[in-house]
């Protein structure tokens, strides 16, 4: 590991706009306090990766439901640090992430402008508009 990357596994960014708080029916989200645009990167989030034997042992527990499969191969998982694991999911999300395995990082990006008091979704699957059926009843 360089210097360089070194210094992106320790860094934590947060977009200032960003605020965690209750949904009406999914517990709790990320919003933004302001209007954001397309394309703008969000959060910049380390992760701490896990191998295949420790994800069949995190699976049978709640953080399940908030690790990511992580590797080319996704046989790994990781958990995200930062607001990562409180985005909610949707079907066509107005934000997408990006994995980045060599610094360990996931990036969440909006994918079209966003309104002042929005709730940022992502899509579970990968993509923004992956209509892939989730391994839970979805709203």
């Amino acid at each position: 590991m360089n210097l360089r990357t070194g210094l992106i596994f320790l860094l934590l960014v947060i977009h200032a706009e960003l605020y965690i708080d209750k949904t009406d029916d999914r517990g709790r989200g990320v919003f933004t306090k302001r209007s954001l645009p397309a394309n703008t990167i969000i959060e910049i989030s380390p992760v701490i990766v896990m191998s295949s034997e420790e994800r069949k042992l995190l699976d049978q527990t709640r953080l399940h439901d908030y690790i990511f499969e992580w590797g080319p191969d996704s046989q790994q998982c990781c958990m995200a640090l930062g607001y990562v694991p409180v985005y909610n999911h949707a079907y066509r999300s107005n934000c997408e992430y990006e994995m980045d395995f060599d610094n360990h990082v996931i990036k969440i990006k909006t994918i079209r402008n966003i309104e002042a008091g929005e709730e940022l979704f992502i899509n579970y699957n990968g993509d923004w508009n992956n209509d892939k059926k989730t391994w839970f009843d979805t709203k």
